[in-house]
């Protein structure tokens, strides 16, 4: 397999350089900023510009829940070429895709080629999106055929989001279609605390093929304008065209001055076509996925608690979530949608339950006497809901409230850490990870005033690494009060003229003692009982106590 690749890369190299002098007779003196000189050069751009963002998000959580019906997928496999021999659909869905191709594929651009080298030398990376891609590929491949798109058009996912229907980019751009929230608006997709309709695998889905049809139409049916369209704007593409119209320049967009992003967004879906149409050529063998539905809707009439649906569907509460991601907290939206994806297999079951299961029982509720001192505010976020849902179920108009006055508050059936992948518990597991070996996390609150430049440039940071810590776009707003995670790097050169003390607290962990907690964050242990009365009088220190530390540290 080694020396097919190597074969390969050295016949790719030598056609690239003899298509670039042939490009270089041709045009004379013209700039080929346009298109890069050699490989190195687009490779370089194409690892500037990364893999999808939402893959290098800290997803192991979201991998390691397992689809429903993995297990016995290869069993079926095989029966490929008996299926198509007798004139029946392919039990593997990929067979489907590639018959429904339109795309011209047979292009000669170094672009295209150093895509398609980057993902033939990363088929792991090809393996686990198509393995997040099982649950929603099938339907998704419906809706284009609905539509008579082209199928090539449903392995966009895996450029936008890695099909992580949570992936949340820097621009504000979420779930695996990548809406950004005024394009989302426009096409129906609601936002509040809630859902966020951009996640719902079945709406964004369809929106997204409503967008890209108008797009097309715009285009006048140039398909590679419409994707690079959906990625930067139409108004982008057509200032670019307009540009090479008024210089005699061809229009198509191998030859167009685009974003850097952009440049690279076609190529790669033209690479992933390629490969899925013919692995063997690039020594793959796809994921296999079964060539039927994988999720049934399920009208719930009403608000449920997601764990106890799952309960009754008899999956995870992360299946649950993963078909249902547009769901932000414990439970569904209490003003609708009230439907629900689960697995075809649970989907009678399920129902059966849902009919006997009282109204009263969907939801856990607690009554709360507002103390003296209270505040509706203050009442929501004790209980993580928020003013506008107290005010809709109380039936109050105001935010007054009097003491002695109840108020009935919907709550999770489940301690919170159940719900994973909640809007609120996949923040924390974002706040928590460090992003590199000994950093120190610092927790700041945010201040009247603030902005994420002026808190990164406070920690000698970036306002992108900031936002990505906090699982942020740049144009998130920044409320008081809110808390951030800033990771450091301890000071290790004892240069007094660099050092920055810092308070950091930290959160004793099980099999820490004094010793490791002062070996990594370079103190010794009489300093911690110095800074740390109470815990210097104990014997021993247990996890879940707190030690206030005074750290040297540098930005990075």
């Amino acid at each position: 397999m080694l020396a097919k690749k190597i074969k390969y890369v050295t016949r790719m190299t030598k056609n690239l350089l003899i298509a670039l002098l042939a490009s270089s007779i041709l045009t004379g003196c013209q700039s080929l900023t346009q298109q890069p000189a050699d490989i190195a050069e687009i490779d370089a751009e194409n690892e500037a510009i990364g893999a999808p963002e939402a893959d290098v998000n800290d997803l192991d959580f979201i991998d390691t829940v397992k689809p429903v019906r993995s297990d016995d997928a290869k069993l079926v496999a095989k029966k490929n070429t008996e299926k198509a021999d007798a004139n029946l659909p392919p039990e593997d869905l990929w067979d489907r895709i590639r018959a429904g191709y339109q795309l011209d594929l047979n292009i000669d651009q170094p672009r295209l080629k150093s895509q398609l080298r980057w993902f033939s030398t990363h088929q792991t990376y090809l393996d686990r999106v198509s393995k997040r891609g099982e649950r929603y590929l099938h339907y998704i491949v419906e809706e284009l055929e609905k539509e008579n798109m082209p199928l090539e058009i449903a392995l966009l996912p895996i450029v936008e989001s890695g099909f992580d229907p949570f992936g949340y980019s820097h621009g504000r751009a979420s779930g695996p279609w990548q809406f950004i929230p005024s394009t989302g608006q426009m096409y129906g997709l609601e936002q509040n605390w809630w859902l966020d309709g951009r996640r719902d695998i079945k709406l964004s889905t369809k929106a997204a093929i409503t967008y890209l049809k108008r797009l097309n139409n715009m285009f006048d049916g140039d398909w590679l304008h419409a994707l690079a369209a959906y990625n930067s704007g139409e108004g982008t593409v057509m200032r670019a065209i307009r540009r090479n119209k008024n210089a005699g320049k061809p229009t198509d967009f191998w030859n167009l001055d685009l974003p850097a992003e952009t440049r690279a967004y076609v190529p790669k879906l033209l690479a992933l076509a390629k490969i899925m149409k013919d692995p063997a050529k690039y020594d793959y063998e796809t994921y296999f996925i079964a060539n039927q539905p994988y999720f049934e809707e399920v009208n719930i009439g009403g608000q449920i608690d997601l764990a106890q649906a799952a309960e009754m569907a008899d999956v995870s509460i992360d299946e649950i979530y993963l078909l249902n991601p547009a769901y932000n907290q414990w439970a569904t939206a209490p003003d609708g949608p009230h439907k629900l994806l689960v697995p075809v297999d649970s989907a009678a079951e399920f129902r059966t339950k849902l009919a006997q299961l009282p109204a009263k029982e969907r939801v856990t509720w607690i009554r709360y006497t507002v103390q003296a001192g209270d505040n509706l505010g203050g009442v929501a976020r004790d209980h993580n809901t928020t003013v506008a849902v107290l005010q809709d179920i109380n039936k109050i108009s105001t935010s007054f409230i009097r003491v002695g006055q109840q108020l009935m508050i919907p709550v999770a059936g489940q301690n919170a850490a159940n719900y994973t992948l909640s809007s609120h518990q996949r923040l924390l597991k974002k706040q928590s990870r460090s992003p590199s070996t000994n950093r120190i996390k610092i927790n700041y609150t945010v201040e009247s005033g603030d902005s994420l430049w002026s808190i990164a440039q406070k920690y000698n940071t970036d306002s992108k690494t900031l936002a990505r810590w906090n699982n942020m776009g740049l144009g998130d707003p920044l409320l008081p009060g809110k808390k951030l995670s800033v990771w450091m790097k301890p000071d290790t050169s004892k240069s007094t003229s660099r050092s920055v003390v810092k308070r950091v607290v930290y959160t004793i962990r099980s099999g820490d003692s004094l010793a490791m907690v002062a070996d990594k964050f370079n103190v010794s242990v009489n300093e911690i009982r110095k800074w740390n009365p109470k815990v210097g009088r104990k014997k021993y220190i247990q996890p879940g106590d707190k030690v206030t530390l005074l750290v040297n540290v540098v930005g990075g």
